[in-house]
């Protein structure tokens, strides 16, 4: 099995909700690499780390942990 494969068969057990949810957490680390210019905003960086820590919650668990029903 390649690793395209294993991630294309760990990808489908993400519903669309896991999906957004990734997708949030990404536009999360967007922000900290982004607060690394302290020009740019001007809200603590441990907003954006907690929020994304949230947000990578179930999608972690589904990619990485849940087993597939027998």
């Amino acid at each position: 099995m390649t690793i395209i494969d294993f991630m294309n068969e760990r990808s489908r057990r993400l519903s669309i909700f896991g999906w957004k949810l990734a997708q949030g957490a990404s536009m999360c680390i967007a922000l900290i690499v982004a607060r690394l210019n302290p020009e740019l905003l001007d809200v603590d960086i441990w907003w954006f780390v907690g929020l994304a820590g949230i947000l990578y919650i179930k999608p972690l668990y589904v990619f990485y942990l849940r087993q597939e029903p027998s």
